[in-house]
């Protein structure tokens, strides 16, 4: 069993910027793919950046958040982050960590073992 607790969520304006982390229980931590998804209110959770296991040489990333999010994990924290530049109001949302225990960058939720409850982020215009 892997839990995965998200913080760093909260409110911020237009433009700024939020880094979230996910924190993992467990002595495999390296072996997992991560990823970060979203869900805004009435709507399906949706990918936005994902991160191979190890040295996480792979990384995906949604074309909505490509050149303004960046993944990136501490396997010596057991924890996985996102940078988040430049948000703006579509990126409200609540954001959840997920585990692959296949290690691969995936970016359907369907690949993924185990969730994280969810860390709110709003963004004021």
């Amino acid at each position: 069993q892997v839990q995965l607790v998200e913080s760093g969520g909260g409110l911020v304006q237009a433009g700024g910027s939020l880094r979230l982390s996910c924190a993992a229980s467990g002595r495999t931590f390296s072996r997992y793919g991560m990823a970060w998804f979203r869900q805004a209110p009435g709507k399906e959770r949706k990918f936005v950046a994902a991160i191979s296991w190890r040295g996480g040489s792979t990384t995906n990333y949604a074309d909505s958040v490509k050149g303004r999010f960046t993944i990136s994990r501490d396997n010596a924290k057991n924890t996985v982050y996102l940078q988040m530049n430049s948000l703006n109001p579509e990126d409200t949302a609540v954001y959840y960590c997920a585990a692959d225990l296949f290690g691969l960058a995936e970016r359907l939720s369907g690949a993924y073992d185990y969730w994280g409850q969810g860390t709110q982020v709003t963004v004021s215009s």
